[in-house]
């Protein structure tokens, strides 16, 4: 399992050390509030930490546990191919459809560093992609394979050969976390000006 120091430079998080009792979320106009506060009104960012209670085995069931990316709404189990997982010092868990929205969960829970961080084995033959901790992946970034809540694709490969022969077919440069984690921050506006399009022209073709 990956340890705190073992989270990449980038990220920043393996600087939080604090217990799992104290963690919790600095509220502006409140100070901080401890783990199981609750907010009246607005509450950012209270309102951002993971809802879910605190898991030690964030892995077993973890699509039928964490069955919905809590950013999008996305069916974690239609993406399995792209969905993350990050479980946090104080056991708790965000499931994740994809890199994206991973990338949107650090954000916002800036004073909880994670414990391991896991991402689909795009390489892997089976249906449902099985989770590796992504200090054991490889991530293949811009390629011509469709991304999920990005427009450029980010894809987690167990296998470096694997991925140098996904590379070989589809494009795109082979990078770390640290890299593929920084290019999904670069590109959020764009990816979020295209996922609010998208979803604008969805919700208007419902109505009519």
């Amino acid at each position: 399992m990956m340890t705190v120091s073992g989270v990449t430079a980038f990220t920043g998080l393996h600087a939080v050390q604090a217990s799992a009792n104290s963690i919790g979320a600095m509220m502006p106009g409140k100070g901080w509030l401890k783990q199981g506060a609750t907010s009246d009104g607005d509450g950012t960012p209270l309102q951002f930490i993971p809802k879910t209670t605190p898991d030690p085995n964030p892995l077993e069931d973890e699509l039928k546990k964490y069955p919905k990316c809590p950013y999008c709404g996305m069916d974690r189990t239609m993406w399995n191919h792209s969905r993350h997982l990050v479980h946090y010092d104080d056991n708790l868990v965000d499931g994740t459809c994809s890199l994206h929205c991973l990338a949107i969960s650090l954000s916002l829970n800036l004073d909880r560093g994670p414990k391991a961080i896991y991402a689909a084995d795009f390489g892997s033959d089976s249906k449902i992609k099985p989770l590796i901790n992504v200090d054991e992946a490889i991530y293949l970034s811009g390629s011509d394979l469709p991304g999920t809540m990005t427009k450029q694709s980010k894809m987690a490969f167990s296998s470096p050969e694997v991925a140098k022969a996904a590379r070989k077919s589809h494009g795109g440069d082979l990078v770390d976390l640290d890299e593929a984690l920084a290019k999904t921050y670069l590109g959020m506006a764009k990816d979020t000006a295209m996922i609010r399009k998208k979803r604008a022209a969805k919700r208007k073709k419902m109505k009519s």
